[in-house]
């Protein structure tokens, strides 16, 4: 069956940067379904010709060494443009026609993706829904909501109203591109592949879970956007809650979209509510110097640019297992990073006298970029006399392993849209009670008297960051990429 990608919001950064460089990539290793063809709308006035060769160079840019003219020829045959506004609803029936006349009177697949700023997610859905072109009478018709999915719970909840208004709850793919990314799918592998791993992931031999999402560029251009969003809205209700789940799921029954995302949602569920005082108590702020000059931010502004919680599973697997998130902007290195740490042997039996061991415990650290791959930290004996102990690894690296390039993030993500495969996109209610978990920290770090502290550009936060996690007994790992 043929299908049509109708990007609204064509002329924009994500289009050109992500979408289209992506499809092209299917496209030149063959992954794309034959019949595929993408349909632009957005207000620039432009032709066929102009987007394709707009295109074109944007696609060159960012593809680099992988970019194949004669593959982009072949695929830019089938990308047209339509240009409109949303809120004009002569424009929107002028699009319905033109899909059409592209499409013929035969079945076929058609993918909304909202591309678009999400103040206009609601506007095309109620005009999908006026159009009658969320029908599937002549194929299956799918939607892709882009990020941030709300902007608190009752914003969620709107949006996901509005939109079971017009599409059934099968037909909406909710997309985060981290799920997309090799390493983040390979830790469902690597947990429920692997019989080693599976006896020791629990509260009886991990203690603690970190999970860190550190960027090194400062907010940048994106200050008007960062400064009403914060830390938490921006990163945490999103790609760290996602990494947590999958790190903490149960497994499927099956490998299928609502078994999965059934187990994810129980990892939610499980969560320890807190209070305010308990808020206040299970995490850390702070903001980097020289973010209050940035273009677009308040004068005097209090918004978090670096944020550290801690939460707790409540169920048989992790219960008494603290999970720490935390996440920045403008610190030491750009990294995504989940590490297990285990429990230290019952019985120190190397403690003693001159060659006392080092205190840390093993651990398993799962890089998901820049370096995807996994390391496990383990004690040996080293050469010579004596019990002397140092730390070493083993580590799979995916650039080391598998020859060629890794598909970038939104390339499997899309080719499951096409085949209405949901497993990495997340459902109603995974989206409503992520926000249930994050709410009560916005509330609590927006009050006027919340302390927000500085740090230093190049930082791993301030040292407020490092103090609240070590009277907990603990410690960061302030690492950058190991592999």
């Amino acid at each position: 069956m043929p299908h049509t990608i109708v990007i609204f919001g064509a002329s924009g950064d994500l289009t050109s940067r992500k979408l289209v460089p992506a499809l092209a990539s299917l496209h030149r290793a063959g992954a794309l379904p034959p019949g595929t063809r993408v349909v632009g709308f957005s207000r620039t006035p432009m032709s066929d010709g102009a987007w394709r060769e707009a295109l074109a160079e944007s696609t060159a840019r960012h593809s680099g060494a992988a970019f194949d003219a004669a593959a982009w020829g072949t695929f830019a045959a089938g990308i047209h443009y339509q240009p409109g506004d949303i809120a004009s609803p002569a424009d929107m029936e002028a699009l319905r026609d033109r899909l059409d006349a592209l499409e013929g009177p035969g079945p076929v697949t058609r993918v909304y993706y909202l591309a678009t700023a999400p103040q206009f997610y609601e506007p095309v859905v109620a005009e999908l829904g006026r159009l009658g072109m969320a029908d599937e009478a002549r194929g299956p018709r799918r939607i892709v909501v882009e990020k941030p999915f709300g902007t608190d719970l009752e914003s969620a909840r709107r949006l996901n109203l509005h939109l079971h208004g017009v599409f059934a709850e099968q037909q909406i793919f909710r997309i985060d591109h981290y799920l997309g990314k090799e390493s983040v799918q390979n830790i469902i592998a690597l947990r429920f592949a692997n019989t080693i791993f599976e006896p020791v992931w629990n509260r009886r031999y991990v203690d603690p879970v970190q999970i860190t999402v550190a960027e090194e560029v400062t907010v940048g251009r994106r200050g008007a956007y960062y400064d009403g969003a914060g830390v938490l809205r921006d990163m945490f209700q999103n790609h760290l809650l996602q990494l947590l789940m999958v790190t903490a799921m149960e497994a499927p029954v099956r490998y299928r979209a609502t078994a999965v995302r059934n187990e994810k949602v129980k990892v939610l569920e499980a969560i320890r509510p807190l209070d305010d005082a308990a808020v206040a108590a299970a995490g850390t702020r702070g903001q980097y110097r020289g973010y209050l000059a940035e273009p677009g931010v308040a004068p005097g502004s209090r918004t978090a640019t670096f944020g550290a919680i801690r939460l707790h599973v409540d169920n048989w697997r992790w219960q008494g297992v603290p999970f720490y998130l935390r996440s920045g902007k403008a610190m030491s290195c750009r990294t995504t990073q989940i590490v297990v740490a285990f429990r230290q042997p019952p019985l120190e039996l190397f403690g003693d006298g001159p060659h006392r061991a080092t205190p840390e415990g093993n651990r398993m650290v799962i890089q998901i970029q820049p370096a995807e791959g996994i390391q496990l930290h383990f004690h040996t004996k080293m050469p010579g006399g004596g019990m002397r102990l140092r730390f070493t690894d083993l580590d799979f690296s995916y650039s080391r392993e598998f020859a060629g390039r890794l598909p970038e993030a939104y390339e499997p993500l899309l080719l499951d849209v096409m085949a209405g495969e949901a497993s990495l996109f997340a459902r109603a209610d995974e989206v409503e009670k992520s926000w249930e978990i994050i709410d009560p920290f916005v509330r609590c770090w927006s009050a006027a008297d919340a302390p927000v502290d500085t740090y230093e550009p190049g930082d791993w936060g301030p040292a407020s960051s490092a103090a609240w996690i070590a009277a907990e007994g603990r410690s960061w790992f302030d690492t950058c990429p190991v592999l």
